[in-house]
């Protein structure tokens, strides 16, 4: 997982991508490809 302080150009690289939001912390996550993924902050 990569920790950014953007993740705009994050959730453009798969277009399975999705931005969440969990515990007030910002995530992308992706189901079929599970190494896109990120956290802000």
């Amino acid at each position: 997982m990569k920790v950014r302080n953007s993740l705009r150009s994050l959730k453009q690289r798969h277009r399975d991508c999705r931005v969440v939001r969990r515990k007030g912390r910002v995530y992308v996550i992706n189901k079929t490809q599970k190494r896109f993924k990120a956290r802000q902050g």
